[in-house]
């Protein structure tokens, strides 16, 4: 088949591939093992790319999309560096 840079723009990457997302139920507590499961898929990102797949997005639509999450992401990084180190005692 061939390298993943070749096959075009639609493709993965290897270390993209997903793991499913696994919740063990512990006795009849049903309710706290999908508390869990929110929070894991929430940390993924899952509900946001489903709200993001919803509706057609246009490709101008995508590239100021993706632009404002790039400044977000610089932001943040700024942020952490700007920060003092914590001390612990």
């Amino acid at each position: 088949m061939g390298n993943f840079e070749t096959r075009g723009p639609r493709t993965r990457r290897p270390s993209e591939d997903y793991a499913p997302l696994e919740v063990r139920v512990e006795g009849d507590n049903l309710g706290r093992a999908m508390s869990q499961l929110k929070r894991k898929m929430a940390a993924e990102g899952v509900f946001k790319e489903l709200k993001r797949r919803r509706f057609h997005e246009k490709p101008s639509e995508q590239r100021k999309r993706k632009m404002r999450e790039a400044a977000r992401r610089r932001r943040k990084a700024l942020r952490a560096r700007k920060r003092p180190p914590t001390t612990t005692p």
